[in-house]
């Protein structure tokens, strides 16, 4: 009986084992079809923006203003587009959805939520140097 209880667990363990490597490449191969391409670069200074210094949660979108989601106040690129801002003085990055319209301040090509800006880690610095990369996908062949 231990023999044959051996054999089941052995059996049940590669069928986990096969399962899992068929679920890992197909979780790959959605990944590339979804990975965003760069579009276009702009460099320039972001600061941050948040309910209080907004004036209240309403955004030119329509869309309510969070203090910590994913977005961020562009002057001219179209509503809900993706771009990537990076912090050039340490390198982190964060994806963002333009939900707003701004910054009004010359020099400045970005405004991010105070919680995008904490997890850029510029937050207690107000200002910092960026790249914005504008994301759009590839388009599968298919």
């Amino acid at each position: 009986m231990t023999r044959n209880l051996h054999s089941v667990c052995l059996a049940l363990g590669a069928i986990l084992l096969i399962s899992s490597c068929a679920s890992t490449s197909n979780a790959k191969q959605e990944n590339v079809a979804a990975t965003p391409q760069v579009k276009s670069v702009q460099h320039g200074e972001a600061s941050w923006y948040s309910i209080k210094t907004n004036g209240g949660t309403r955004t030119a979108s329509g869309a309510k203003l969070c203090n910590h989601a994913p977005t961020a106040a562009h002057k001219t690129l179209p509503m809900g587009t993706k771009v990537r801002v990076t912090n050039q003085v340490n390198g982190k990055s964060e994806i963002v959805t333009i939900t707003d319209r701004g910054p009004y301040i010359r020099g400045r090509i970005i405004d991010v939520t105070i919680g995008s800006a904490e997890r850029l880690g510029f937050a207690k610095r107000g200002v910092v140097p960026v790249k914005v990369e504008v994301l759009g996908h590839i388009k599968s062949q298919g």
